[in-house]
């Protein structure tokens, strides 16, 4: 059983370890640890590793985070990967660093890499793994700081979480989303991450 794993970010080497690239961060991080090989393919990075019998089709997308869903379209038909079994990696401002929420569908949020995957897919079903980037930015300013870095204090709160959104999307393609979700979306204690 085939699995499409989107996360969402910029590419290019000025956007490498932004606060809105966690989608790209927690993608590179699976496939590090299955030791799988990213190779430039059509509109995205692709990467492919296997987990538990399940297929786990990697993708980073080239189009940036504004046209997101054409790379999305593209590899759900190419992969032949039915909607259920998308999940796409996303940074939300409303949750704080480091807390992941998984949805199986709803809104984009305001995000416009989701409003784009939902104008291109003509839905808003299907599953998302969101992390936190916090929203600590003055009026006006809110471009500056998801295309800004983490601060050593945040990292310290973002990085053991990335670790545990690579298990978060382990979980959706072995025991499904409702039992990720029971499992991945407890805020945790924060002496657990410190």
């Amino acid at each position: 059983m085939s699995y499409l794993i989107v996360g969402l970010g910029n590419v290019g080497g000025e956007y490498e370890e932004t606060r809105h690239n966690c989608g790209f961060m927690v993608v590179d991080a699976l496939a590090h640890s299955a030791g799988a090989q990213w190779r430039l393919e059509r509109h995205a990075y692709r990467a492919e590793m296997h987990h538990k019998g399940r297929t786990l089709v990697l993708i980073k997308p080239t189009t940036y985070m504004n046209l997101s869903g054409k790379a999305v379209n593209y590899w759900l038909a190419r992969e032949k990967v039915p909607l259920e079994n998308l999940l796409v990696v996303v940074d939300d401002l409303a949750l704080p660093v480091g807390v992941l929420r998984m949805k199986k569908q709803g809104s984009n949020g305001g995000h416009n890499g989701l409003a784009d995957i939902e104008a291109a897919l003509h839905s808003a079903n299907y599953c998302r793994l969101r992390v936190g980037i916090g929203a600590d930015y003055g009026r006006g300013h809110q471009i500056d700081y998801v295309l800004g870095r983490f601060s050593e204090a945040e990292r310290a709160l973002l990085d053991p979480q990335i670790a545990r959104a690579t298990e978060a999307v382990k979980a959706f393609v072995t025991v499904g989303a409702d039992r990720a979700m029971n499992e991945y979306n407890k805020t945790p204690n924060p002496a657990d991450i410190a």
